[in-house]
Order: C-alpha cells, then sequence, then structure tokens
C-alpha cells in the first residue's frame, strides 16, 4: 500500500536511511515496499538487497519534482523502466530540458499524479493518488469518474514527531530561511509515516477498486538487476577475440621494447598474465587503459602509472606504468588472480594542467551517454551541523563560529543551543549534497542513465547519484583519472631547461635518477623541498634517518611514512634494523624467508599478504579480505577480525603456539589503517626520484616550476628561498620582464604577477599581452597610456618596484601616477592620433628607508625579498649555535635564532604539541619538538623570527631540539609610518607560517612498541 516512500537521499527532505524504512516497514507487516526518493535513484540497490534479506519485495521508482513541486511518482514496472525515468531527470539536470507537469510517454513505468496536478486524460499506466486526508473530496462528480484510475497514495518520509521536527530543520536549511518562515507548501504533512496497512483499508473501505488497483499496482512490478554481470564496456574491438588478438600484439611489442629480444622469464611471465587477464574477461579494460595513455603520448602529456596496477607486466610493456615488476620482484596476483571477479583499478595520475584535456577525451571517444563520474555523498559534519542547524534557529554568526569551533560540552546549556545539539546530533550521517568523486569515471556498455540519473556539478562532467562502492556493487568499475602539481613540475621543468640550455631531458628514462651519485647524496640527507611525496618534515627525518642513498630504501621509505606502518611502530623497528642489521633476529624463519628485503617486518599490503598465507596458512579469500582491510575501498579493522579466528585456528593445526601467533597477528592487524602496495610506493619512488634529479642538476628551473605549479607542502615563499639559496637572484615583478607566472632569465628569477595580492588576473595578463603586442613600456606615461588601470592597482604595482627600469624612486612614481590619473579619462584610450609628450614634473627629491622595499614586499607579497627576515630584527644577535653544527650538539642545550616555516599539531594526553621546521641565518632547515608542558609558558605568536632554547636529540643521524623556551623576537618598526605610531607594527601580523593539523598521536618509541628481536617458539 505505500507506493511513495522517502529515504534520507531525497536531500534535505527524507529523515530515514534505507535500512531505517526497510526495519519499519517489516515492524509493519509490509510484504512489498516502493522506494521513490526525490528525483534520486541514489538508494535503490542498497535496498533492493535490504528488502529482500528479510522477505520484502522490493520497487523502484521516482518522485518527480519541480522547484520543491510534486509532479508525478513514476514507478517502474520492471528495471528498465527506472532507465526511462533517470533519462527524463538526466536531461534535465544536464541537458536543459524542462520537467513539464505531464509525464513523458514511458513504456515500462506507472505513474501517480497527486490531486493536485490531475491531467486533462489519463493513459493506461497513469493513475491519480490519494491520500486519507483527500478522501472527502471524491463525493465530488469531476473525482467520482476517476475512481477506477485512483491509487492509495499514503507517503513515508519519517518515523516519529522528533523527526518531523527534523524534517522541517531539513527543508528550512535547503530554502535558506529560518525555521519560523516555514510554509505549508515546503514541507510535508504530518501523516507521512508507516501506519498498518488495516488502517488503510478501513479508511478507503467505501473505495474497495481504490485498494484492489494498489494492491493490482504492486503486483505486477518487479526490481530483478543481476548484481554480479559486470556492466562495464565488454568489448574494446569488436569481439573478445579480436580484443584478445590486440592484447596479445601490443603486450609482444611492449615487451621487446622494454626487455629487447630474447628475455625469456619476461615472456613467461608476459604469457602467464595474458592468460589470467583472458579468462577474466579483463582484456577490455586493459585495452581502455592502453587507449587512454596513447592519446595522452600522442598530446606529449606525462602520466605515472600507479597503484597495484605497476605488479603487471603486461601494463608495463602497454606503457600504462613505468614501473618493471622483475626488478622489484612484483607479483601479479596482488593485481589480479583467477579468485578476483571484479576488475582491478590503474591509479593513473597526469599534470593537473592537462587532466581536464584526457577527461574531454574519454568523454569524447566512449560517449557522452556511457561516461560519468563517480558520484559522493558528502555529509553533515561537526561543522556543518552547528552552522546549518543553528543558522535557521536565528543564531549570530559569532555564536555560531563558536558552536562550530568547540566541542559540545563547553558548549552554552541555554534552550536553543540545546535544541540545535539535540537536533543535530539526529542529522549526523546524513548526507548533505552530492558531489563528484575525486578521481573515478565510469564506462559502461549500456547507456549510463539504465543505472542512473546524471547530474551536473559546478565542475562541469556529469556524474551518476551513487558513490565507488555502489558502482563496485552493481558491477561498475571505475577508472582512476587523478592529476597533481608534482607532475607538472617535472614537465615544466624539462620544458624550461631545453628553453633556457637546449638541454633535451627524457626524463621517462627513469634510469636517469636511479644511480645518480650527487641525487643519492641529496637524498640520505633530505635536501628534497620542492620534490614530489619526498619534501614534507616528516620524510626529510626518514631520508635523514635512513641515510637513503638508493632507489630501493626510498620505495620502502614511501611506505613505512604511511599512518599503517609508522603508527604500529613498524617504522621506527625498521629505521632500528636499517642501521643496525647485525642487532636482531628474525623471530620466525618464514618472515626471514618472505621479508629479508625490509628486514623481517612488514611494510607493504603485500608483506601481509605473504605472512597470512605463508605463516598462517590463510587461503586466498581470506587474503584477499586482509587486502582489502588495508586499502581505500573497505579500510576496517571489522574485516580483519573476520579472519582472525581462522588464523589463529590455521596457525595451531600448524603447530604454531600461541605467543607466536598473537605477535605475528598483531603485526598483521596494524595494518588495517594505511598502508601502500609495493608497486604503487615504487611508483611514487620513481616520481620522486624524477623530481630529485631536476632539483640537483637544474635547481633554478625545477624551483620556478614549483613556484608556478603553487608548490607542494609549503608556501610559496619556502620555494623562493629554495631557488635563492641555489644560486638564484630573486627579482620582484617588473612590468617589462614580467610574465603571469615565474620566469627564470640567466640566474635572474623574475616573479609572476600572479603573486600579487590584489592586482586582478585579468590586468596581469593584460599587461604582458599588451608588451607582447606593442613592445616594452617606455615610461610610466606610456604604461598608462596603454593599460586601462586605477590607481589602487597602480599603486600596487609601484610599490612592488614594476616601474624601476624608469630609474625613478616608488613615491616620485605615486605622484607622478595620482597627477596623471587625475585628468586621463580611460574612454580616450585609443583615440589620440598623435601621442603628445606629457608634460614634465618637478618633485622635490623624496628620501625613502632602505627597509621600505622590505615592508612594501610583505604587504604585497607576503615576504621580503630585498632583504631576508632576519636583516629586520631589532637584534643583531643571531643565535650560538648554527645548523651545520648541530650533529655536534647531541644531549646538549643550545640557543638558536631562527625562521619559522611550519608548525604540525598533534595531539597527546596531555595536550597538543607541535613539531616546528626553521631555518637558521645561513639558510639551512631544521626541526623543533613542541611539547604541551613547555607550550604553556612559551606558545606560538604566529609567523617571524624566535629565539629557541632546547636540547638537541640526534635520532639516527636526524638532529631535532626539544624547545624548553621561545620568545618571537620584535621587529623593527614599519618605516613607512614613521610619523603613524598605531601602524608600525600592522604588517607584522602578515608574516606567514604553515600551519597543518593531524589527529594521529604521537608515532611510538622504541620502547613502546614491543617488537621481537629475537626468535620465538
Amino acid at each position: 500500500m505505500f507506493l511513495n516512500c522517502h529515504s534520507f537521499h531525497s536531500l534535505r527532505y527524507g529523515t530515514l536511511s534505507i535500512g531505517e524504512l526497510v526495519k519499519q516497514a517489516h515492524a509493519s507487516g509490509l510484504k512489498e515496499l516502493v522506494l521513490t526518493d526525490i528525483n534520486t535513484v541514489t538508494g535503490i540497490y542498497d535496498f533492493k538487497k535490504e528488502c529482500e534479506a528479510i522477505g520484502i519485495k522490493p520497487i523502484a521508482g521516482i518522485e518527480v519534482r519541480k522547484e520543491g513541486k510534486l509532479l508525478y511518482i513514476a514507478i517502474a514496472k520492471e528495471f528498465s523502466g527506472i532507465g526511462e525515468v533517470n533519462t527524463v531527470i538526466t536531461e534535465y539536470n544536464c541537458g536543459g530540458g524542462e520537467l513539464s507537469e505531464r509525464a513523458p510517454e514511458f513504456k515500462n513505468v506507472f505513474v501517480v499524479y497527486p490531486m493536485s496536478n490531475i491531467p486533462v486524460e489519463l493513459k493506461e499506466n497513469e493513475f491519480v493518488g490519494v491520500r486519507i486526508e483527500e478522501l472527502n473530496f471524491l463525493i465530488r462528480p469531476e473525482y467520482q469518474i476517476l475512481i477506477s484510475k485512483m491509487l492509495v497514495l499514503h507517503p513515508v518520509t519519517f518515523k516519529t514527531n522528533e523527526e518531523y521536527e527534523l524534517h522541517k530543520i531539513l527543508r528550512a536549511i535547503d530554502n535558506n530561511i529560518l525555521l519560523s518562515k516555514l510554509t505549508k507548501r515546503e514541507v510535508f504533512r504530518q501523516s507521512e509515516y508507516f501506519i498498518s496497512e488495516q488502517h488503510i483499508t478501513k479508511a478507503f473501505e467505501r473505495y474497495p477498486q481504490i485498494i484492489e488497483n494498489t494492491r493490482n499496482i504492486l503486483e505486477q512490478c518487479d526490481f530483478e538487476f543481476d548484481f554480479k554481470k559486470v556492466k562495464n564496456k565488454q568489448f574494446y574491438t569488436k569481439s573478445k577475440e579480436s580484443d584478445v588478438q590486440l592484447l596479445r600484439r601490443l603486450a609482444y611489442l611492449g615487451l621487446e621494447k622494454r626487455y629487447g629480444l630474447g628475455h625469456e622469464v619476461a615472456q613467461t611471465r608476459v604469457e602467464k598474465e595474458l592468460g589470467v587477464i583472458d579468462e577474466l574477461n579483463f582484456c577490455s579494460y586493459f585495452l581502455i587503459t592502453w587507449d587512454i595513455i596513447r592519446y595522452s603520448n600522442k598530446m606529449g602529456f606525462m602520466h605515472v602509472g600507479r597503484g597495484s596496477g605497476a605488479n603487471s607486466i603486461v601494463s608495463y610493456c602497454l606503457g600504462i606504468t613505468d614501473i618493471c615488476p622483475l626488478e622489484l620482484d612484483l607479483y601479479f596476483e596482488r593485481f589480479l588472480n583467477l579468485n578476483r571477479k571484479t576488475p582491478p583499478d590503474f591509479d593513473l595520475d597526469w599534470s593537473w594542467q592537462n587532466r581536464d584535456t584526457i577527461l574531454e577525451y574519454i568523454f569524447d571517444r566512449y560517449g557522452k551517454n556511457h561516461v560519468a563520474f563517480c558520484g559522493t555523498n558528502i555529509e553533515f559534519k561537526y561543522r556543518s551541523i552547528f552552522r546549518e542547524v543553528g543558522k535557521v534557529f536565528g543564531l549570530p554568526k559569532e555564536e555560531l563560529d563558536d558552536l562550530s569551533k568547540k566541542p559540545m560540552e563547553s558548549h552554552d546549556r541555554n534552550l536553543v543551543v540545546r535544541q540545535v545539539q539535540k537536533y543535530g546530533k539526529l542529522l549526523e550521517k546524513f548526507p548533505n549534497q552530492r558531489s563528484m568523486h575525486a578521481c573515478g569515471i565510469l564506462i559502461s556498455e549500456e547507456p549510463i542513465t539504465h543505472y542512473t540519473a546524471l547530474e551536473m556539478p559546478p565542475k562541469g562532467f556529469p556524474i551518476v547519484q551513487f558513490d565507488m562502492n555502489v558502482a563496485e556493487d552493481i558491477g561498475l568499475e571505475k577508472f582512476d583519472i587523478l592529476s597533481q602539481r608534482g607532475l607538472g613540475t617535472i614537465n615544466d621543468t624539462v620544458n624550461l631547461v631545453k628553453k633556457t640550455r637546449g638541454i633535451t631531458i627524457d626524463i621517462r628514462d627513469t634510469t636517469l635518477s636511479k644511480d645518480e651519485e650527487k641525487a643519492n647524496e641529496y637524498l640520505a640527507v633530505g635536501k628534497t623541498i620542492g620534490c614530489f611525496y619526498i619534501e614534507s618534515p616528516a620524510m626529510r627525518g626518514l631520508l635523514r634517518r635512513l641515510k637513503c642513498d638508493n632507489y630501493r630504501t626510498l620505495v620502502a621509505a614511501s611506505s613505512i611514512i604511511r599512518p599503517g606502518v609508522a603508527q604500529s611502530g613498524m617504522m621506527r623497528e625498521y629505521i632500528f634494523r636499517h642501521n643496525h642489521p647485525d642487532q636482531f633476529e628474525y623471530f620466525h624463519s618464514v618472515f626471514e624467508e618472505h621479508l629479508k628485503e625490509t628486514y623481517g617486518i612488514m611494510v607493504y599490503q603485500e608483506d601481509v599478504i605473504k605472512i597470512a598465507q605463508y605463516f598462517g596458512g590463510l587461503s586466498l579469500a581470506d587474503g584477499d579480505i586482509l587486502r582489502r582491510a588495508m586499502s581505500g575501498k573497505g579500510r576496517s579493522i571489522q574485516k580483519l577480525q573476520e579472519v582472525r579466528a581462522n588464523f589463529f585456528e590455521s596457525c595451531k593445526i600448524k603447530g604454531h603456539s600461541e605467543a607466536l601467533t598473537a605477535e605475528a597477528y598483531r603485526q598483521i592487524e596494524s595494518f588495517a589503517g594505511y598502508s601502500f602496495c609495493k608497486a604503487h610506493s615504487a611508483s611514487y619512488a620513481v616520481e620522486s626520484y624524477q623530481s630529485l634529479y631536476l632539483k640537483v642538476y637544474y635547481p633554478l628551473e625545477f624551483m620556478v616550476s614549483v613556484i608556478n605549479n603553487q608548490g607542494g607542502f609549503y608556501r610559496t615563499e619556502v620555494y623562493i628561498h629554495e631557488a635563492k639559496m641555489s644560486g638564484g637572484n630573486i627579482q620582484t615583478p617588473c612590468v617589462n620582464t614580467s610574465e603571469y607566472q615565474t620566469t627564470l632569465k640567466g640566474t635572474d628569477v623574475y616573479l609572476g604577477l600572479m603573486l600579487l595580492d590584489g592586482l586582478e588576473t585579468r590586468i596581469a595578463y593584460g599587461i604582458v599581452q599588451e608588451r607582447e603586442r606593442n613592445g616594452k613600456y617606455k615610461s610610466l606615461e606610456d604604461f598608462i597610456i596603454r593599460i586601462p588601470i586605477g590607481i589602487e592597482t597602480m599603486q600596487i604595482l609601484i610599490f612592488i618596484g614594476a616601474f624601476r627600469f624608469t630609474g625613478k624612486p616608488k613615491n616620485e612614481l605615486l605622484v607622478e601616477a595620482r597627477l596623471l590619473l587625475v585628468n586621463f579619462k580611460p574612454e580616450n584610450r585609443g583615440l589620440m592620433l598623435i601621442e603628445e609628450p606629457v608634460q614634465e614634473f618637478k618633485l622635490p627629491e623624496l628620501k625613502r628607508d632602505r627597509f621600505e622595499d622590505a615592508f612594501d614586499e610583505i604587504e604585497l607579497i607576503g615576504f621580503p625579498v630585498s632583504y631576508s627576515p632576519f636583516d629586520l630584527l631589532q637584534t643583531r644577535y643571531r643565535g650560538s649555535v648554527l645548523v651545520k653544527d648541530l650533529l655536534k650538539f647531541h644531549k646538549r642545550q643550545v640557543k638558536m635564532l631562527a625562521y619559522l616555516i611550519s608548525r604540525k599539531h598533534v595531539p597527546t594526553k596531555k595536550g597538543t604539541m607541535y613539531f616546528g621546521t626553521w631555518i637558521d641565518v645561513n639558510g639551512d632547515y631544521f626541526d623543533t619538538a613542541h611539547f604541551p608542558d613547555s607550550l604553556k609558558q612559551y606558545d606560538f605568536q604566529g609567523g617571524g623570527c624566535y629565539l629557541l632554547l632546547g636540547t638537541v636529540e640526534v635520532d639516527f643521524h636526524f638532529p631535532t631540539i626539544t624547545i624548553h623556551k621561545m620568545a618571537k623576537m620584535p621587529m623593527i618598526p614599519d618605516p613607512r609610518y614613521a610619523y603613524d605610531k598605531e601602524k608600525q607594527y600592522d604588517i607584522h601580523r602578515q608574516i606567514k607560517e604553515d600551519v597543518s593539523m593531524t589527529s594521529r598521536k604521537p608515532y611510538p618509541q622504541a620502547h613502546e612498541i614491543g617488537l621481537p628481536r629475537h626468535k620465538m617458539k
């Protein structure tokens, strides 16, 4: 009897999860249930599974609304009917179509109109829904003649009166109005909850035909769907046979290119993989990926194929990945095996500058009707809950900020706040809006609207209405098309080196940077600022602790830095064993046999699978549960627990002691957090080395490219500092030399106009384009004539020194600009037939303090260029120790003067602690640790220079200073405001620092890990 049920996927409307809706229906004794969320099919697949699990017949539909008005309810007779409605919704969402009040010609859909929207004539498949409260209207003649076409309409949207109030709050949020301003049109009726069928039958007892019509509809509808059938594009060519032939031919062409002729080991591996790929019908998946890469190469784009796909020699031969699986002993079964029934993921990275071009190719090549992004449901989170709910209760912005930032226990306890908290708690885990998955692309065999309606987010590519987990569940596997700035940096550096030095670098040749002595030296001392993945303070510290001077160690470092390994203590133990290989024993022979390369420590996902199989005797199926528990798709301690009993039982049969088994499983279990597969780490390591190679041999070109790709871990100032340390002569923007981006001319690094706060992008580009068309600007007057610009923008350019080519001081230029712009009308631009000489102004000599330029630069680009931050301090003291000498001061107290680069917050039981990164007066980096006790008195006071007092702790070649005291050092007053004491220190607050947060606990120390270093029985 319930033809119109909503879940919370009717965004900002419904209040029931799919599970709760089905549970309520079961409790009411229902045998059939229809899910009709508003303009979406997001929940229908979960709905089908939930219903069938408890013996309810699921029926799928959609409630079609336009601008809040209910037009009709579409109920699918069979699954194809859903596709018909999806097409209509998609045309409305993406194609500019209209949702008419009259349903289109549907073939396999029943249409139910509300009594407020009855068409003049009803088709065979069309009916009118009557609510209980509308039964009184049926005495009218115009409704009497329609009784044979009427159905029971009792919508379900909530469960309790409390949820009715929640619905009203959701509607207020959706309409962005106060709760008190809601009208009846914007909310549902208070009767929209489950009632007994007997109650409905009793209400409609005078109209038995309406009851019968409703039952007939429920009987005729079905929701058949094959979850196991793969819905991806079936063939790349016309058939499976031709796909197999093409894949074989491409694999062997690549085999010869990668390995030469006669490499028997590689050929045997290729044959083995081709057999598995064929048997599992994954040829088209490989070929589509190859096709995308082929287009990328044709366009001259650089890509990285990473993830477990790099375990495949076929993907290596096809050019999808650049990791040789033979070199690193990567086994194909981690990527694909006969027990795996769903396609694997290829994770493909492009530069952020090229990704949209790749996406456009995919949509054009495979058809817009067959391609879409995965969706993702953005849930109400703590901050958004209190902001959104508080807003509809009318709380002011200051109070909303307070509620969203503070923990609940510290909130005020007034009535309104208690209401906000009460309904906020109910909203936890509710979907708030749909968005685009970061990278997942779906390519379907049938038109994608067979399975879902599409939506068009602001980004410009259509998305399906469900997330990647549902997509995988129904047989639609995604292609991950990602972007990153690291590849943009590498590509831009290669192009810049070609331009500045005439040198062509084949950066795709990965042998370039794996055996470079100088690159390895940089790596071992953590000289990696700007390099992909290996520039953060934590990573640079790890590289130094390992004295990492080779590719294989870097591969391991890329994985052990991950939270799953680091938090378990495995990272700490790896560092110890790497530095002291003679001071431990393998605690079991299986660990020695299979994990010797990583000193018996599980570093990669494959290591866990090896131990589970060879030590624990688990099946491949259980091994796959372990793998998925460690992966992004299903990371979960719970899944690991599912195989725990099997593991212990199997170990007992193999004769392992309880203590030995418990220790092995403890180590396995720690990997329920984030960890990498080895191939993924190897892919990252290759890109890291490519970055490092360019940094070592072409440092200025590399740092300019980092700046133009908008950096990485640090702010732009840090990368400009690196360029300066590499011999660059840093120049502030100049209208006659600078481009929109930062440029390199010899050793002069001209900062780009894009770095100027307050300069419009349009004007910045216009300055460059006009110069390219008509030559350099001859003077300030010439610039004003050629560029339509106001005095505020002129001030920005003058104060940053963009007119220094004139030889005139800034204050003289400013006076001149004001005089010129007083009578100059932009609309007269270009009307002058003869350029009249501009009147010369005789100005008195205007003196400037030598530090004024530095303060101008802080104001306009956020940091000084003309001078270092140390030059602007009131004190001449520079500390008693420099970074280059820190290793000599282990366990000794030092006093240092340093400029703050970044700090990271880490929670502890005693409060928040910080890790800081600094530079000394020589420009060298060092790190500090700040514990809660010292921070109570000596906390951070924003960006700038500090005097630090602390004890040096050298941990495996890496010095860290534990800070006892610190004080921010005063800078000189701003000389530009020598006569305005109130403003003399305003600009100092603009000195920046990089601040990052983490929810992880501090990594355990050696005594806390308890990893055995001796053989166990």
